[in-house]
């Protein structure tokens, strides 16, 4: 059987939206990339996402250092998605991003996860950019929920 890594962003869903899908992929663990934990949308910041998932029985790990930094988040909101992709990927050389990739790369080795972040579309988030990082590595297939 091979390693499955899917990708979900909260945008344009709820919290119970989103659960129901981690669920439906067989996700045990999900790994939050964002740089910024909160958000203005009821459920997704931090520690009630970590409590809302506990409930269900799924995981959860911040990795921080797999987050956009403001520039690049600034620039995707723009649509500059090159501009951001740029960024992000001076923001990868980083000794903290590496160190987030290893962690992250452990985690999807281990057992089922989805990399979480805000954008609803993949195409236009960082998170594809850490997906293809990790399948690189691990061979996994990416599938976005």
């Amino acid at each position: 059987m091979s390693m499955i890594l899917s990708t979900i962003g909260y945008e344009a869903a709820t919290l119970p939206e989103v659960i129901a899908k981690l669920r439906a992929a067989g996700v045990e663990v999900v790994v939050d990339v964002r740089a910024v934990a909160a958000s203005r949308r009821a459920g997704f910041s931090k520690s009630m996402l970590r409590a809302s998932l506990a409930v269900e029985g799924i995981g959860y790990e911040h990795l921080r250092g797999l987050g956009t930094p403001k520039p690049g988040r600034e620039a995707a909101r723009k649509g500059l998605i090159a501009e951001m992709e740029a960024i992000f990927a001076e923001h990868m050389a980083t000794p903290e991003a590496q160190d987030a990739l290893a962690l992250a790369t452990a985690i999807v080795r281990d057992r089922p996860a989805a990399l979480l972040c805000f954008e609803a579309c993949a195409s236009g988030c960082h998170r594809r950019i850490v997906a293809e990082m990790i399948q690189e590595t691990t061979g996994c297939e990416v599938r976005d929920l």
